[in-house]
């Protein structure tokens, strides 16, 4: 098997569900330039009462118009009818919501040199934005 990167999963928000497109040509350059793979895309609307609906990536009309059909990527199969239902929890009411699921290429070759020399990462996490930019702002103000 070649070389896999670490792969993590995000949800992108969007409150009143305002999603846009505007993230497509960012997330198209990554797959581009093989920073990242994508494989897995599913989209979340939940309404005011909080009945969800979930979209695979190429069953949204309205998506595929904001340029997803570009993004290469298998974009299917791997999230689990229970990664959906966690997913869906967090989403606000009112709001839609990207669950993307890729590998970090630029990870890869790291990942396979670890693993060749016996070792292996036991845990990771993404700190989200809000707390490293806290965490910083301290740093500077020292």
């Amino acid at each position: 098997m070649a070389d896999v990167g670490p792969v993590e999963y995000v949800v992108i928000e969007f409150p009143g569900n305002r999603f846009k497109g505007e993230i497509v040509p960012v997330l198209a350059e990554l797959v581009d330039n093989g920073v990242v793979r994508i494989l897995d895309v599913v989209f979340i609307k939940k309404d005011a009462e909080e009945t969800v609906t979930l979209f695979e990536y190429d069953g949204l009309d309205d998506v595929l118009e904001f340029g997803f059909a570009d993004v290469e990527g298998e974009a299917g199969g791997v999230l689990s009818d229970e990664d959906l239902r966690m997913a869906a929890e967090v989403v606000a009411p009112d709001s839609s919501a990207a669950l993307i699921v890729w590998e970090d290429r630029w990870a890869a070759r790291l990942a396979q040199t670890i693993q060749d020399a016996g070792g292996r990462i036991t845990t990771g996490e993404r700190i989200p934005q809000q707390i490293v930019e806290k965490a910083l702002a301290g740093i500077e103000a020292d």
